[in-house]
């Protein structure tokens, strides 16, 4: 079985190797000239943005060669997931594959505008994570198909939400607005956990381009919690409890 996953604050990776396999970046696959993965089960793993997944994730659906006779997908989420499924068994579709299996599942949502991360930690008990990710095991494990429909209403839904992630939310110049203050030492943390390639540091400080993720890892990640939004509903930062820094920063760097 291999596992392609896209990961910011970690939760990606953690359940990525509770379902096991073989485990590869889709950072670092997009780098390479071809993609090129078979096997018996290949299952995507990332995070929901706004019932949607990331840019990268969606390039990587169109650019992979993919084969096999299981594929699955996996989101994780905060708040919700709307549409994520039928973008999932679309994406497949339009990569010639069939989308054998998609399941979400619920942990901490670190979309730091809207979301205060300790209010979001403190609700991990509540969410059951473990249970969640033993009932997506055990799925995959039998190989258990489900089948998506995709409705009139679920398109317009899903038109709906595109536009607001392209609009506002998902912009790749989103990095350009951030701030970084008087703590930074420039260790380069943040662009080293970039999935993007979007940091650059150097003697001027930390600079940012205009092809971000909008997945926070540089915030999240940031050792001397440096670097901002122009608004955030929290000053906490998150990283999932069973993956390190290290962790991150060999996934994406």
């Amino acid at each position: 079985m291999t596992i392609c996953y896209f990961t910011a604050s970690g939760n990606c990776l953690y359940v990525a190797g509770r379902i096991g396999g073989t485990l590869l970046s889709i950072p670092q696959l997009m780098r390479q000239e071809d993609i090129i993965i078979e096997d018996d089960a290949v299952g995507v793993v990332c995070p929901c943005y706004n019932a949607e997944m990331p840019m990268m994730v969606r390039d990587f659906m169109r650019k992979a060669r993919i084969k096999t006779n299981y594929f699955f997908f996996i989101y994780t989420y905060g708040a919700g997931f709307g549409e994520a499924y039928a973008h999932a068994k679309l994406a497949a579709e339009e990569a010639g594959l069939t989308l054998s299996y998609v399941n979400a599942i619920q942990m901490v949502d670190n979309f730091l505008p809207y979301f205060d991360m300790q209010e979001q930690i403190d609700t991990l008990p509540k969410k059951n994570v473990e249970r969640q990710i033993e009932t997506v095991c055990a799925d995959i494990a039998c190989r258990k198909t489900v089948n998506v429909r995709i409705t009139a209403i679920t398109r317009e839904q899903m038109a709906m939400y595109h536009k607001r992630l392209a609009d506002v939310w998902l912009k790749k110049d989103t990095a350009l607005s951030y701030t970084v203050n008087d703590d930074c030492i420039r260790c380069g943390i943040c662009a080293r956990v970039c999935p993007a390639n979007n940091i650059t540091v150097n003697e001027d400080g930390v600079l940012f381009s205009d092809h971000c993720e909008v997945c926070y890892a540089c915030l999240h990640n940031c050792p001397q919690h440096a670097i901002h939004l122009p608004k955030e509903a929290g000053t906490k930062q998150f990283r999932n409890e069973h993956v390190t820094l290290a962790d991150i920063v060999k996934s994406n760097e």
